[in-house]
């Protein structure tokens, strides 16, 4: 029995393209030369190797290379073969210049951002391991919509200890991050037929979209030196003329509300105007949207209890570990009266995060790692806003820093009319901080103060003295 011919020659890609088999092949091979795939004075396989490899006639192969030397693609001469004639090659088309993001200043003092140089990634592995140990086959599957049962119950248990909060596991939705679980609230409530939400005068404009997006329009409330006034809920007088923002205030079911540490303004939501605001949901039937932020640093005074202690039956809790732990985690929490719970989790669809991910936050809080590591940070941060006003003693003592008792952040309080320059002027010492303006909402009415609101969580150990001394030069 014969043995087959071992091919010689170079290893070609070559699509043959087009109708017939000869015309295909010399379409191929000229694209290749023109384009520079071919280079110049390559020697290509024979017409028996090449058509071997191709699965065609020899003929086929050997009357393309001919059409092609005689256009002048390629040269063949006895004893060398068949070459890649030496001639221009076309430019590769031209290709948009990559992206590059945007030069970044050296020092970051933007508000709502931890450390993430401080993230606990040897105790969080340990948990991981653990619950990845431990956890059921069944974990690993589509899953409950309101997610883990395990961390559910854990949750119940901490914000019942840390925050006050009354709930029970079957209440608790686990959420990818705050957004996600307004947004979901805002499709229920807009389902139900609202289609106003009472918001604070300041927060972000990525949540006032996301509401304004779910079909809801956003009002602000009424601000004043001691904080947000929740009395305009329920307060409707009958007018001869049109609405006004009073009047829609009035007529609105549904509030969105940081009880804890308003952002950014950063005060705690005095005890009368917290009953006030209960008392309207009760009377109403409204609801209150909790988001307790930055509810576990607290510096200066005992630590407000959660909103929804005072009636669970009309108040939304929104939790997330994105300032304890990381952003990046994307988990979040929700623990909802029993009213809203069933429609929430049909709107909910399926679970929103990874379940090994759920199960690891709940051995960490499980083994007491998540109280170590707050307990920590909370020293951190605090020795940073030590730090803070102590540079502005010392460099800038006409400008007052207000909301510190808790929270990553600091309002500093500027003359008025500087607001915009002290930005910019932040900007050329190379550090990225924000003014006030820019938390305001567009139809929030009434004297608006000029400030700076200087988030100290963001940048590491390591930058920070260079970070103040940044702030400090910018400052008036």
């Amino acid at each position: 029995m014969a043995k087959p011919r071992a091919t010689l020659g170079i290893d070609l890609h070559l699509e043959p393209f087009g109708p017939g088999l000869r015309r295909g092949l010399t379409d191929a091979l000229r694209e290749a030369v023109r384009t520079g795939r071919l280079a110049p004075g390559v020697r290509l396989p024979s017409s028996r190797s090449l058509a071997a490899d191709l699965g065609m006639a020899r003929n086929t192969v050997a009357e393309s290379y001919a059409d092609l030397v005689a256009e002048g693609w390629l040269t063949a001469r006895q004893g060398s073969g068949t070459r890649v004639a030496d001639r221009a090659v076309l430019p590769p088309p031209e290709r948009p210049a990559p992206y590059r993001e945007p030069r970044r200043p050296a020092y970051s003092l933007v508000p709502g951002h931890p450390d993430l140089a401080s993230f606990p990634r040897a105790e969080w592995l340990k948990a991981a391991r653990r619950a990845l140990t431990t956890a059921p086959n069944e974990a690993l599957g589509y899953g409950d919509p309101r997610g883990r049962i395990e961390l559910r119950t854990v949750l119940v248990g901490y914000l019942s200890r840390a925050r006050g909060v009354r709930a029970d596991p079957e209440r608790v939705v686990v959420c990818a991050g705050f957004a996600q679980a307004l947004r979901l609230l805002c499709e229920v409530l807009h389902a139900r037929g609202l289609r106003t939400l009472a918001v604070e005068s300041y927060g972000l404009a990525e949540h006032w979209n996301l509401v304004e997006r779910a079909g809801l329009r956003t009002l602000p409330l009424p601000f004043d030196e001691h904080g947000t006034r929740p009395e305009a809920l329920g307060s409707h007088r009958e007018r001869a003329t049109g609405r006004t923002l009073g009047d829609d205030l009035a007529a609105t079911r549904a509030v969105l509300l940081t009880p804890a540490h308003q952002f950014p303004l950063g005060d705690a939501l005095r005890p009368s105007h917290r009953a006030a605001v209960v008392e309207w949901a009760r009377r109403t039937g409204g609801f209150i949207l909790e988001d307790d932020y930055d509810g576990e640093f607290r510096y200066d005074r005992q630590p407000v209890g959660a909103l929804q202690d005072l009636d669970p039956d009309h108040v939304v809790h929104l939790g997330t570990a994105s300032k304890s732990l990381a952003p990046g985690l994307r988990l979040a929490w929700m623990v909802l009266p029993p009213s809203l719970a069933p429609e929430v989790v049909r709107h909910a669809g399926g679970p929103a995060t990874s379940a090994l991910e759920q199960l690891t936050l709940a051995e960490f809080l499980t083994s007491g790692a998540y109280d170590r590591h707050v307990r920590s940070a909370r020293l951190r941060y605090r020795r940073r806003r030590d730090d803070l006003i102590a540079a502005l003693a010392e460099h800038a003592p006409d400008v007052r820093a207000t909301g510190i008792a808790a929270g990553l952040h600091a309002v500093l309080r500027l003359p008025p009319g500087t607001e915009q320059s002290v930005v910019r002027a932040g900007h050329w010492q190379g550090v990225a901080v924000h003014g006030l303006s820019r938390y305001r909402h567009p139809a929030a009415e009434g004297h608006h103060p000029d400030a700076l609101v200087v988030g100290y969580g963001a940048p590491p150990d390591h930058a920070w003295k260079g970070t103040l001394e940044a702030l400090c030069k910018a400052l008036p």
